[in-house]
């Protein structure tokens, strides 16, 4: 009996993997592959019709028109769209499974001065959420930690890998800072009015956030003699190794958060979120300042602003000649599927598609400083691209056929995909 209770326990074990495991990273490409015949959007507001794209080892050594020489397989794709990979940046992808299940969570540690974390070593290669993220075409992603003052260091990967290991592309790639806010709500439970407050604490907070910098920036010169390992992990953000991505909305937390790092002896630096980024244009452009602009599909936070402005607020920002590429933090981790969709509201608002295009891929590779090798579709690049029927960014057309991470051709099927083919005739059913 005792052995029968154990042999079931097994089959349930292996069961339950079966469920939850992902699809089998793909193999290594061997053959060289040709796309022929899609409209190539190449993410830096090029387009070439009825294009040719020729991939041998995970690099692209081929791209023009029709008259271009294919190899290899040929993948016809007339009538179809070729878009490099789009990548998500400052998104916990992979660090958290349930929000509301603790034990799959992992996109925090305790303390708010942590520069140390590092999220990569916590990354989930074969979370779920990660999985649905492939079928609208997003391959790539910066995996960033949450909570606290500075929490910790990101890592960028790509979406298909056995381990972490396997899946980093970038590793430690910069540092992420929550600046203080100079005003929060009213508590109306505690009797305080709703609405906006200042924050008494905020100059505090700006001196500690100063304290921690020097201490940091010091002891990078060998001054001290204890072994501090947060102090340590800044020293790549003061010799440009890695950025500063900080995040922050209001028009003073932006130049305060700015200037501060500035005068700390930190240049490289990208805003995240940047709610009222365009009441500064100026002062961000003289920093050479990138922004990874928060989503648009939400509503305005204050009650003067224009019913719209988040919807238009990245291409204020372009149209003031700002690097600027998308982002979603402080929503759900599934929300970062609808990516390409944020930028297909972007044409809605008069930005060109290529252009809107771009903030998803071109120029979210520069700011993240991988567009060495992803973000276009140029020849020495990464293979990491896909094939949509239509429009990439209008959800009624976006319906990939293949993808491709470093020339390796991945799986499309999710659990998701899965429940979607098994409930799909239940209706039809006489």
């Amino acid at each position: 009996m005792k052995t029968i209770k154990q042999l079931l326990i097994v089959v349930l074990v292996i069961a339950g993997f079966q469920v939850l495991a992902q699809q089998t990273p793909a193999p290594a490409q061997i053959a060289a592959i040709t796309i022929k015949g899609a409209t190539a959007h190449i993410g830096n507001g090029q387009i070439i019709e009825n294009s040719t794209i020729v991939f041998e080892h995970g690099k692209i050594t081929a791209i023009g028109n029709e008259s271009t020489s294919s190899r290899g397989r040929e993948i016809e794709a007339v009538g179809k769209h070729v878009y490099p990979g789009l990548i998500a940046p400052a998104k916990a992808l992979g660090l958290i499974e349930v929000n509301a299940v603790r034990a799959s969570n992992d996109d925090d540690e305790l303390g708010d001065f942590i520069p140390n974390v590092r999220s990569l070593i916590a990354y989930n290669a074969e979370s779920k959420v990660v999985e649905s993220m492939r079928p609208n075409g997003i391959l790539l992603g910066q995996i960033a930690p949450q909570g606290g003052r500075i929490s910790g260091t990101s890592s960028i990967v790509q979406f298909d890998a056995w381990n972490w290991e396997d899946a980093a592309i970038k590793v430690d790639d910069g540092v992420h800072l929550h600046w203080p806010r100079g005003f929060r709500r009213g508590r109306w439970w505690e009797g305080e009015p709703r609405g906006y407050l200042p924050n008494k604490k905020y100059q505090i907070q700006i001196e500690e956030v100063i304290a921690f910098m020097k201490n940091a920036k010091a002891y990078g010169k060998g001054i001290g003699v204890s072994k501090n390992e947060a102090y340590g992990e800044m020293g790549g953000v003061f010799n440009g190794s890695k950025k500063l991505y900080i995040y922050a909305d209001g028009e003073r937390e932006i130049i305060d958060a700015v200037s501060t790092a500035k005068e700390n002896g930190i240049q490289s630096i990208v805003l995240v979120g940047g709610y009222q980024a365009y009441r500064i244009i100026p002062f961000l452009k003289e920093n050479n300042i990138p922004v990874l602009v928060q989503h648009t599909h939400s509503l305005p936070s204050k009650d003067d602003d224009d019913y719209d402005l988040p919807y238009k607020l990245p291409k204020l920002l372009v149209d003031g000649g700002l690097l600027v590429a998308l982002e979603n933090s402080g929503t759900s981790n599934f929300q970062t599927r609808n990516l390409p969709f944020y930028a297909g509201q972007l044409v809605g608002q008069g930005m060109d598609k290529e252009t809107a295009l771009q903030l998803i891929t071109g120029n979210t590779a520069k700011i993240l400083g991988i567009d060495d090798a992803y973000g276009t579709l140029e020849i020495g690049k990464s293979a990491t691209l896909f094939i949509s029927e239509g429009d990439a960014l209008d959800m009624r057309t976006n319906q990939l056929t293949h993808a491709f991470i470093d020339g390796r051709e991945i799986s499309l099927e999710t659990h998701q995909t899965e429940l979607w083919k098994r409930y799909s005739e239940k209706y039809n059913q006489k």
